[in-house]
């Protein structure tokens, strides 16, 4: 897994729990103020309202218990009306659950109102002798009066802040409820796309390049499979092939001596001779291919082969008008058996070049990067070698490593088989990307040297 992976796996880990807490958080406040909500709108308002109720009747009491005292002047009815002003006041020190400015002052004045009332209330309470006339004492129950009508309209203002208090509760709730609301569906959309997301970057950097590469693993297995076994019979085939040329080819050179310069019987032996000579090209490559050597590995430079490449072969492909190039080249040092990598070069500017055919460029390059090598990420130099050619037909493409597979009329066949060797020998791969009429692009991956 590369570093850029795990910062995005890690970015979309968090943002993934950050959004969860988010929706935690909503939640829990939304019953929190649900909570809230169910006291406020049961057990307070319906508390104040009721009391507000008791406060009206009680008053009302208070009152015609105080003028039935005015009229029979017993001793009970005033113990009567001193209890009820006790309750009024406890009633009074009790509301302390309002919510509006508007509440508190008029509770403030229903408490002065009330010291008012009880003092117009305590001059009742003296005999008639001791209170100077009767007149006295209708003057104060005019006044009783005067400051009960003021207390019951204080009431019913109060009584209205409740209802409008509440209403602004039930607003200011509903409206944060909404908030909320709109928070968790954000939240869980978001949520859900980040998800979604990460499913398909987990699936297009992890489960995609697996699926990619088991696919090439099964098919560099098969193709193993098929060289060892083709290797076996190959093997074979060339030792009973070359020993019948030797012979032929010692008989032909027997023969020439006898023959006359510039006869038909020695043009003919000069191309048997040939021909012998391409069969014993033929038979090289095979056993090349079914028993390639171990290479003899050196550290050098990643620039070295493709310099000794493109040295050995521009000065060929400039007569097609064919530039070999060389750009690109990293720093680095690779472990390989120098003479068979520079097959492998060769191998593939020469069918680069037999793809251009004329006028065209060859461009070698050599790059740094990471690649899986036997089941790991592995530091390696891939070596570029890309053409400006007809590129490969996707029907070639398909058995382009195939042994004794050649689009040439005089190739064996075995030219990429025995590169892909070598490579399997060096512990990289070779690859290539293609596209029909805009050239090929071959990859060498070697691992980088320590």
């Amino acid at each position: 897994m590369t570093k850029v992976i795990k910062y995005r796996m890690t970015a979309f880990a968090l943002a993934i729990a950050l959004l969860a807490l988010m929706i935690g958080w909503a939640a829990q406040s939304s019953w929190r103020h649900i909570d809230y909500l169910q006291v406020k709108l049961t057990r307070e308002p319906l508390e104040s309202f009721r009391a507000a109720d008791r406060f009206l009747a009680n008053l009302e009491d208070l009152n015609s218990i105080l003028f039935r005292y005015q009229v029979n002047r017993q001793t009970n009815e005033w113990v009567r009306f001193t209890n009820g002003l006790k309750k009024l006041d406890v009633w009074i020190d009790a509301q302390t659950n309002l919510t509006s400015l508007e509440e508190s002052n008029l509770l403030q004045q229903i408490n002065t109102n009330y010291d008012a009332y009880l003092a117009a209330a305590r001059k009742l309470e003296l005999k008639p002798a001791e209170s100077g006339s009767s007149e006295v004492i209708g003057m104060g129950l005019q006044e009783v009066e005067h400051v009960s009508r003021q207390l019951r309209q204080l009431d019913t203002r109060l009584l209205v802040a409740h209802r409008e208090s509440m209403d602004q509760l039930l607003d200011s709730s509903r409206h944060s409820l909404v908030l909320l609301r709109m928070t968790m569906f954000a939240a869980l959309f978001t949520l859900l796309v980040l998800g979604t997301l990460l499913a398909v970057m987990v699936y297009r950097e992890m489960i995609a390049p697996l699926q990619r590469k088991l696919l090439e693993s099964r098919a560099i297995i098969e193709r193993q499979e098929k060289l060892a076994s083709l290797g076996v019979l190959a093997a074979g085939v060339a030792h009973e092939i070359r020993n019948p040329l030797t012979s032929i080819k010692a008989r032909l050179y027997t023969q020439q001596k006898t023959l006359r310069p510039d006869s038909p019987e020695q043009k003919d032996a000069l191309v048997i001779a040939k021909e012998i000579n391409r069969l014993e090209n033929i038979v090289k490559d095979v056993l090349q291919f079914a028993r390639p050597d171990d290479p003899r590995f050196t550290v050098v430079q990643a620039a070295v082969p493709l310099q000794e490449a493109r040295d050995l072969l521009a000065g060929a492909l400039e007569k097609n008008n064919i530039k070999l190039t060389l750009e690109l080249v990293v720093d680095a040092q690779v472990r390989i058996d120098g003479h068979q990598i520079q097959q492998v070069l060769i191998n593939l500017i020469q069918n680069a070049a037999e793809s251009i055919e004329r006028n065209g460029a060859i461009t070698l390059r050599a790059r740094a990067g990471h690649e899986r090598l036997h089941g790991q990420l592995t530091p390696v130099v891939i070596f570029e070698v890309q053409d400006t050619g007809k590129g490969i037909p996707p029907e070639v493409q398909a058995r382009l490593f195939d042994p004794f597979f050649s689009t040439k009329d005089t190739g064996t066949g075995l030219g990429l088989s025995i590169a892909a060797r070598i490579m399997e020998k060096h512990g990289g791969t070779l690859g290539f990307q293609t596209q029909v009429n805009h050239g090929t692009i071959f990859t060498v991956v070697l691992p980088i040297a320590g």
